[in-house]
């Protein structure tokens, strides 16, 4: 599935976000910080990748709403065990964790309003 504009645009500002955040956070709370953040980030990232690769398949002419469930189901608790294991690891600051995975909502509200705007 070839990403729209608003999807690249969502992910190209939560990516520097992250970045930025992540360096920030290196800056301040050292490197657990910056490490959590950025991998939060990027866990965000992936499932919104593969959220919005998803959506030409949930709006086909003949949907699966089994399959697109079990699926979801599967993502969600895929960045659980993810999440699970960078805790459990120690490498990473849970509260940078969290704010890399608020990244992505952060932009995507930001993007959405922006081009709300602009349509109006």
């Amino acid at each position: 599935m070839i990403m729209t504009s608003f999807s690249m645009r969502v992910m190209v500002d939560a990516g520097l976000l992250a970045a930025t955040l992540g360096l920030v956070g290196g800056w301040f709370g050292g490197r657990a910080v910056m490490l959590g953040v950025i991998a939060g980030g990027a866990l965000a990232l992936a499932d919104f990748w593969w959220l919005s690769s998803r959506i030409d398949a949930a709006t086909s002419d003949t949907p699966s709403p089994t399959l697109w469930v079990a699926s979801s189901g599967f993502r969600l608790a895929g960045v659980a065990v993810a999440v699970a294991a960078l805790f459990l690891t120690g490498w990473f600051h849970p509260a940078g964790l969290v704010v890399g995975l608020a990244v992505l909502p952060c932009a995507l509200v930001t993007r959405g309003l922006r081009v709300a705007r602009e349509g109006a």
